[in-house]
């Protein structure tokens, strides 16, 4: 099988991806570990966000010769809470609703193309967004997140380590898309400054979406202002004034409910085992049954709860 025939096939199943040589492995290492060792990374945020890649081809891979990175459109995912009289649609960003199912999906889809050529794959721990843009697959907006087209930045990035055989590639030095080369829309409504025109890696330790993801032991900023949370999880203002990303704007699936005692009993802060068992399905469905503490802490900051 040619690469250009894998590219078809992914395409034919709504995936887009790219195929680089696994010499490239060190590269990418260097580009996350040369930017810290120049303390371009916040030591916070480097610690708990980038220092768990794993820069080494898998045991039972003996002869990696590829990676292999793909990217699938995803979808916003609505949560809708009521607590004392007052309804909040919620949004989970397009990767935050099944993302350890659908890396394995495309791992699965990647498979059954390549084995009945002989071909393996398995997952790769390593930094996605660096990946697609090195291997052109996409290109950093502006915000640093990544951009794929016809994707917009509406998608979820999964890369392999293959046996499949890359004799050559298109390996590039990072790039940003050139409609951003004059629009600063982003940089304009960033409510934290996490984007500024000073340099162009986003400053993340001010983003919002590393402070209301990290558990609770880790309080937020007395610098945050507490309404700029735009979200359940996460953040969607840069994407929500991004003009790549108009068209994806209204695509949802998915709307869980829960209502005013479910959600009266998340303010409270019950555990799973104090929770009804269809409260617990749902938070099941959207993969929120571990973060019940944090979930409580940012429903409290979008309710306008004080502690």
């Amino acid at each position: 099988m040619i690469v250009d025939q894998l590219y078809a096939q992914l395409e034919q199943q709504g995936l887009k991806g790219r195929v680089v040589s696994i010499r490239h492995l060190h590269e990418l290492e260097q580009d996350i570990k040369g930017r810290q060792s120049q303390n371009l990374f916040d030591s916070n945020f480097y610690r708990e966000r980038l220092d768990f890649f794993e820069f080494h081809t898998p045991d039972e891979l003996f002869s990696s010769l590829s990676l292999i990175i793909v990217a699938m459109p995803r979808p916003q995912t609505r949560v809708t809470f009521t607590w004392s009289g007052k309804t909040l649609s919620l949004i989970l960003p397009p990767t935050y609703w099944k993302y350890q199912r659908i890396s394995s999906h495309i791992m699965d889809r990647l498979k059954k193309i390549l084995a009945p050529e002989g071909y393996h794959v398995t997952l790769a721990n390593l930094p996605l967004k660096t990946l697609a843009v090195r291997s052109r697959l996409g290109a950093y907006g502006r915000n640093n997140i990544c951009y794929v087209p016809g994707m917009g930045s509406f998608l979820q990035l999964a890369a392999c380590y293959s046996d499949f055989p890359c004799a050559e590639d298109d390996w590039q030095a990072p790039t940003m898309m050139d409609r951003c080369q004059k629009c600063l829309a982003c940089l304009r409504k960033c409510p934290t400054q996490a984007i500024t025109s000073e340099r162009f890696l986003l400053h993340a330790e001010r983003c919002i979406v590393f402070h209301n993801e990290r558990g609770i032991s880790r309080t937020l900023p007395d610098w945050l202002d507490l309404s700029s949370h735009d979200c359940l999880f996460g953040c969607m203002v840069c994407q929500r004034f991004c003009p790549e990303d108009t068209r994806f704007l209204g695509w949802f699936e998915g709307n869980e409910e829960f209502n005013q005692e479910e959600t009266n009993w998340f303010l409270q802060g019950f555990t799973n085992g104090q929770l009804p068992y269809a409260t617990v399905e749902k938070l099941e469905r959207l993969e929120l049954s571990e973060d019940l503490e944090v979930l409580s802490r940012n429903l409290k900051v979008l309710f306008h709860v004080n502690k």
